[in-house]
């Protein structure tokens, strides 16, 4: 991934978005979607109604991989 400021857009219609069971109630989560093109919608859970930030699938997959290599522990 890379640093640039991205613009927010809106997801396509019916676009269904899910939160880790590990987030509590107090609307501190992000949320993430499937995109139709492969990547991913994710969003802030305090604010639903505002647009999401699309990413690609590679820009996705990477992300993940960061993750699971502890790249931000």
């Amino acid at each position: 991934m890379n640093n640039d400021v991205r613009d927010a857009l809106e997801p396509e219609q019916g676009v269904v978005f899910r939160k880790s069971s590990y987030s509590g109630e107090n609307g501190q989560c992000a949320e993430v979607a499937p995109a139709a093109d492969g990547g991913r919608w994710l969003r802030n859970s305090r604010e639903p109604h505002k647009p999401a930030l699309h990413y690609t699938a590679g820009e996705w997959d990477a992300f993940i991989r960061g993750v699971k290599d502890g790249e931000f522990d």
